[in-house]
């Protein structure tokens, strides 16, 4: 996974390298290709490649037929005209990856927040995450994964192997879940322990119902008064899901916003 704050890559576009012009060399047809079957063809689009190093296809470029290896090793003794330039695709765009990690107790709304920014329909009842859960979401500039881990008691033992590896924590909060909310104050101070330099966004999730406890209860009953005010800890009240809601949500738009300003 990414550490934090990587240094953006250069937007700029290399200069082209090459051999001094010459006259250009007729590139052979695929019913010339001594390779059986003929000529292969550039897949689509390009699959993800390891964590960290996802390229993609900028969206003014269509991926054309190819050369065989034969054809291409053909080609390359042959002198580079202006005309081979004009033909040639530009260099893959490698996209630099923004990790967040979705945190929080059982049922408190962590997969109903992936599926609303992903543009899909929240499921019916509660069903609850076991083992991981995640989402890939591109921006302009970046790609921010999103990683859930399950709630349940037996999987919060794995949640602190991962907070020192993203670039923020969103910790999801059932404000109307009264019984449960020490569980989830202690969960939450334990992760602001292990990382006190990661910044946290929590959710206080559910307000659409009559019993959820406000901004100002919360930020009492978890505790927050006692963190570092130098520390970027940010309490946003939402309701992710109510009936007929997807993401254009004011909550779910606002949550999202302050993502993007922190992960740029």
């Amino acid at each position: 996974m990414l550490r934090r704050r990587r240094p953006r890559a250069s937007s700029g576009e290399p200069e082209p390298v090459g051999p001094a012009p010459g006259p250009a060399r007729a590139r052979p047809a695929p019913a010339q290709c001594a390779r059986a079957g003929g000529c292969r063809e550039r897949p689509s689009a390009p699959s993800p490649g390891p964590r960290g190093s996802f390229a993609r296809y900028p969206d003014s470029v269509v991926p054309s037929a190819v050369g065989c290896g034969d054809c291409q090793s053909e080609e390359a003794d042959a002198p580079r005209g202006p005309e081979d330039e004009a033909d040639e695709e530009p260099a893959l765009e490698e996209l630099e990856q923004r990790e967040v990690l979705v945190l929080g107790l059982d049922g408190s709304g962590k997969s109903t927040f992936l599926r609303v920014l992903a543009g899909k329909p929240p499921l019916e009842g509660h069903i609850p995450t076991w083992g991981f859960n995640s989402v890939r979401l591109p921006t302009k500039d970046f790609e921010v994964d999103l990683l859930e881990i399950g709630g349940s008691q037996n999987l919060r033992f794995y949640w602190k192997e991962f907070v020192n590896e993203v670039d923020v924590l969103v910790f999801m909060v059932d404000s109307a879940d009264r019984l449960r909310l020490p569980w989830a104050r202690q969960e939450l101070h334990k992760l602001l322990d292990k990382d006190p330099d990661l910044p946290v966004v929590i959710v206080a999730n559910k307000q659409d119902l009559s019993e959820a406890m406000s901004v100002v209860e919360l930020q009492q009953e978890l505790g927050l008064q006692a963190v570092d005010n130098q520390r970027e800890v940010f309490l946003l009240a939402a309701s992710i899901a109510p009936a007929g809601a997807g993401f254009e949500n004011p909550g779910t738009v606002h949550i999202w916003r302050l993502l993007l300003e922190l992960l740029s």
